[in-house]
């Protein structure tokens, strides 16, 4: 039977994985109780004892403005973890599905990032991430790496949406920045579009596939091999995303307190980490693929709140 290593399962993406990679093929699953990510010899052990014929890497340190502070861990679970699965994926002839970020990119763009645009990271957290891409590519032929970006979901613990809902049950106001620019993605959308791809390279188990050392990131080939793009259709603000949890909440007779939100600049809630003003990731190479868009933001953010207004307490 067909074997898929699941790490980070108790994140908001992993938790969504395990629902839909579960009918693919026998998951082994993993969190932080399970496996110290900042431990190499335990991660290269746990690959020999699984012999997974897939990967699926959902684990990452995330906290942005401790990163600053906490290089070290960030480079452990960011950069050098995915290095090693990469290398475990390789040495068993598995496939590496690894989740990326858009904070590897500056925000100094006004369009789009292409998968194969240049990647100059803000923060520690950024940064480590794309030493995590870089080890991959360098490690392992048959790997994916799927950047997204701006992650909510009903399961796992806090996100944007739950902390707005939260402030929001108590508060008349909120303030909130109206200069950062991306595209809000359900971490269900994002589980979906790995469940393809994962589908598509377990069919290849038993078929010769020819890497040739990897193709080009922007290239388009049949067995999804590099860098893809992946969020929901749309952009946004962090403004324009408050404002509509809070119009989409209403129509589920959410009940806050909550009056107006006040849209305001970068520059006026100052955080230890910068971030990417501009991070809107281009989703056609991914669409190509796939043979559809991701559903837009907002129909993923209502679908998402509809869920969570089903959720016990």
């Amino acid at each position: 039977m067909k074997r898929i290593l699941l790490t980070g399962a108790q994140g908001q993406v992993g938790q969504e994985l395990l629902t839909v990679l579960t009918p693919l093929a026998e998951v082994v699953v993993v969190d932080r109780t399970h496996l110290d990510l900042t431990q190499p010899d335990a991660i290269r052990q746990l690959a020999l004892e699984t012999q997974p014929h897939l990967i699926v890497n959902a684990a990452a340190y995330t906290a942005v403005d401790k990163a600053e502070t906490d290089r070290e861990t960030a480079k452990a679970v960011n950069g050098t973890a995915p290095t090693v699965l990469a290398e475990a994926a390789q040495t068993l002839g598995a496939t590496l599905i690894h989740i990326s970020t858009d904070y590897v990119f500056d925000g100094s763009q006004n369009s789009a990032y292409t998968e194969s645009d240049p990647t100059r990271p803000l923060g520690i957290y950024g940064e480590t991430k794309l030493q995590g891409e870089i080890g991959i590519r360098e490690a392992c032929d048959r790997h994916i790496i799927l950047r997204t970006a701006w992650v909510y979901g009903s399961k796992g613990k806090g996100n944007f949406v739950k902390t707005m809902l939260k402030l929001g049950a108590d508060r008349e106001e909120l303030r909130v920045v109206a200069d950062q620019i991306g595209t809000p993605t359900w971490a269900k959308d994002i589980a979906l579009a790995i469940a393809k791809l994962s589908a598509a390279h377990l069919q290849s188990v038993t078929q010769p596939v020819l890497v040739g050392g990897g193709a080009p990131d922007d290239a388009i080939d049949p067995l999804p091999i590099g860098t893809f793009h992946f969020t929901n259709s749309g952009v946004a603000s962090w403004y324009d995303f408050a404002v509509a949890i809070f119009e989409e909440a209403r129509r589920l007779d959410w009940a806050g307190k909550i009056d107006r939100v006040v849209p305001i600049a970068t520059a006026d809630y100052p955080t230890p980490a910068q971030r990417p003003a501009f991070s809107v990731l281009d989703r056609r190479k991914w669409s190509a693929w796939a043979g559809a868009h991701p559903p837009h933001w907002r129909q993923s953010l209502r679908a998402m709140l509809s869920e969570l207004s089903t959720q016990p307490e």
